[in-house]
């Protein structure tokens, strides 16, 4: 877990308390999910919010390998570079506020569940 967020990340932080406009929504920073740790989380929402610096151009595989983890975990997974977040913080809002509006993805069966 890192303890210092990145410019973009404190930039998003701020504005997810703040100035989102979606009535009960309560992100948590740096969420441990199975054996990934996400940048942001509503586990009502079941949403998680990436924030994705340079390095993550080059592990394009392994990201693809966790949001699958995390979206069979039943959250959806939205994935922002840093400079947009830094340049474009309106728009990345309008994604995540456009986001929680639609019914959230069905958190899956428990084990056992649903089996007959």
């Amino acid at each position: 877990m890192r303890a210092q967020p990145t410019k973009a990340e404190q930039k998003l932080w701020w504005h997810l308390r703040h100035t989102l406009r979606v009535r009960d929504t309560h992100f948590r920073r740096q969420v441990q999910l199975g054996r990934y740790i996400v940048d942001f989380a509503s586990h009502k929402n079941r949403l998680v919010i990436e924030v994705d610096g340079g390095q993550h151009s080059e592990n394009i595989e392994i990201d693809a390998i966790r949001t699958k983890f995390l979206e069979a975990k039943g959250y959806l997974v939205l994935r922002f570079w840093n400079n947009d977040v830094i340049e474009n913080i309106d728009g990345v809002l309008e994604t995540i506020q456009k986001s929680l509006v639609i019914t959230p993805t069905p958190t899956p069966p428990h084990k056992g569940e649903g089996e007959n």
